[in-house]
């Protein structure tokens, strides 16, 4: 069955109306609270979030919505966001602690999941006034131009990327290993702060691979079909098929997957 147009462009819409939230707050004054000892939200991620979930309210009553700040509670006139089979799952400022330091690298991240699979991903940085767009089958885009992953085929020659958790605090011995590893592997790595806008390079073919631990959905779902939609592959640190839900999370652009794989397990151990 064709996907409904409004799908995608509703998408692109909540994704520039968030990024106008974001121009609006960024490098200036902003309410920020805290989640945990490192974990920030700010009045931006709020906003942008709640407009959205009034967004898909008013436009799909039926819809769900997962989302960073409110989780997935019932939205207004629809079932909640964990039983609807059609659902938005949605980081409205994917990058929240790069935003309150006046970083330039965030983003925002909507995806749309039918029945469980994934059919559209939008991720807008709205600084470097980039959108990335990605249906199911039509190949990954960037503003309106066709993107693929790279062609790099070791990693010696690749440039990495990768996040520490929220939790590094208690796990950072081996978060600290695994980067370690990689800096004999590859030819540099980075750690910038955003997941979504960490893939969305991938898939543009600017890193070739990224790693990190216990992301969660809203992190993964749109970047995860732009980089699928590029030509990239997407696994756990097992080599399983990717979940959104479990967290560990290696992407590449193909060629270099297994020896980023053999790199984590090596550093990691059978933990990983």
């Amino acid at each position: 069955m064709a996907l409904d147009p409004l799908y995608p462009a509703t998408a692109i819409e909540g994704a520039l109306r968030a990024g106008r939230v974001h121009r609006r707050f960024f490098r200036h004054q902003v309410r920020i609270d805290k989640k945990g000892p490192i974990d920030l939200v700010t009045a931006a991620d709020l906003e942008a979030e709640g407009e959205f979930r009034a967004l898909i309210a008013e436009r799909f009553p039926t819809h769900g919505v997962l989302g960073e700040e409110a989780g997935a509670g019932a939205d207004p006139g629809g079932p909640s966001g964990a039983s609807a089979p059609v659902r938005w799952i949605i980081d409205p400022l994917d990058g929240t602690t790069n935003f309150a330091h006046g970083v330039a690298f965030f983003c925002v991240s909507i995806a749309l999941e039918v029945r469980g699979v994934l059919e559209v991903g939008v991720v807008y940085d709205p600084i470097a006034e980039e959108l990335f767009t990605a249906e199911r089958g039509g190949g990954a885009w960037l503003n309106g131009v066709r993107i693929h992953v790279s062609e790099t085929r070791e990693l010696v020659d690749a440039l990495l990327c990768t996040g520490f958790p929220y939790t590094v605090r208690e796990r950072r011995r081996r978060q600290v290993e695994v980067f370690a590893a990689f800096l004999g592997e590859a030819r540099a790595v980075r750690r910038l702060g955003s997941a979504a806008l960490d893939l969305c390079h991938v898939a543009a073919g600017r890193f070739d691979g990224f790693w990190e631990e216990r992301l969660q959905p809203w992190d993964l779902a749109a970047a995860a079909l732009i980089v699928h939609e590029a030509g990239g592959r997407l696994t756990r640190y097992d080599g399983s098929p990717l979940d959104l839900f479990r967290g560990e999370t290696a992407v590449s652009n193909g060629w270099v997957h297994d020896a980023l794989l053999t790199v984590i397990r090596r550093a990691a151990g059978p933990a990983a």
